[in-house]
């Protein structure tokens, strides 16, 4: 079976469903090294009441344990939704070498959608390539937004 970014962010959607008892925002993240996955993680924001604790983060944490090093060199990030400003300067900061993400996040992307912190003149830049299983990321996001607003209506009016 040939491992390519297709296959790889469907492992990261998989880590995304993880979150589907928390009530944590479905986002997925795995790590990639020699062709092989090192590390992955998803948001347990809500589950660990941590403001800290997005999938990119908790996936960095645990490929930094594997690889016994706070460098990231060779290694590849695969996300289902683009990474925030804090977890952009996780990656930075990580040196991985490429960031492969799903959906587009308008509202508080940094590699692109809202802002982009890669651009200027950074000692270090990762590669970036967006749009990689775009529907089905964006479909699982708004499948849970869309169950959030049911139950806050159902919550606000026990009638419906």
């Amino acid at each position: 079976m040939v491992k390519n970014d297709n296959y790889f962010m469907y492992k990261a959607i998989y880590e995304a469903y993880k979150t589907s008892d928390s009530g944590d925002v479905p986002v997925g993240c795995i790590i990639v090294k020699d062709g092989k996955i090192i590390a992955r993680g998803h948001n347990t924001r809500e589950k660990k009441q941590c403001a800290c604790d997005h999938a990119e983060i908790n996936a960095i944490k645990k490929a930094n344990k594997k690889v016994d090093s706070w460098r990231l060199e060779g290694c590849t990030m695969y996300v289902t939704l683009e990474p925030c400003p804090m977890c952009a300067g996780a990656i930075i900061n990580s040196r991985l070498d490429k960031v492969v993400f799903g959906a587009h996040d308008m509202r508080y992307g940094a590699l692109g959608g809202r802002i982009n912190l890669l651009e200027g003149n950074l000692e270090y830049s990762p590669e970036v390539e967006s749009g990689v299983k775009e529907k089905e990321c964006a479909d699982l996001l708004k499948t849970f937004f869309k169950k959030m607003r049911v139950k806050e209506r159902t919550k606000s009016n026990p009638i419906i």
